[in-house]
């Protein structure tokens, strides 16, 4: 059963793969949402200190600074922010503390999106 839909968040997209990154921010858009884009965690970390954002959603394969990295940076900053980690590697969560608030496993639809962040947002 599907959960009500959130909408009209404002959404920092954390995704190194250009048209991944689009391809995510088109579902968001489909529910109103704003989104601010980052092509790496740095350039995360910098839109973050400037700005607030409702939830973050980041890869976690990423050069530089992967999402482990990236989420404990946040949490740093805001112990409380809202994170959804997308990773096609969930089972490298398995037995370990989840350091995101929800992890979406890619590939992933419209649905899937809009139920982990419902239940985020519930």
């Amino acid at each position: 059963m599907n959960q009500p839909r959130v909408v009209g968040k404002r959404v920092l997209l954390v995704e190194d793969e250009r048209w991944v990154r689009e391809c995510i921010k088109r579902l968001l858009w489909l529910d109103a949402h704003t989104v601010t884009e980052a092509a790496n965690g740095q350039e995360a970390i910098d839109l973050f200190a400037a700005d607030s954002f409702d939830v973050v959603i980041t890869d976690y394969d990423m050069p530089r600074m992967d999402g482990d990295e990236l989420v404990a940076n946040i949490r740093d900053r805001a112990p409380q922010q809202l994170i959804v980690l997308v990773t096609a590697g969930v089972e490298r969560f398995r037995g370990r503390q989840n350091p995101a608030s929800a992890i979406l496993c890619k590939p992933f639809g419209v649905q899937e999106l809009r139920d982990t962040l419902a239940r985020l947002f519930s």
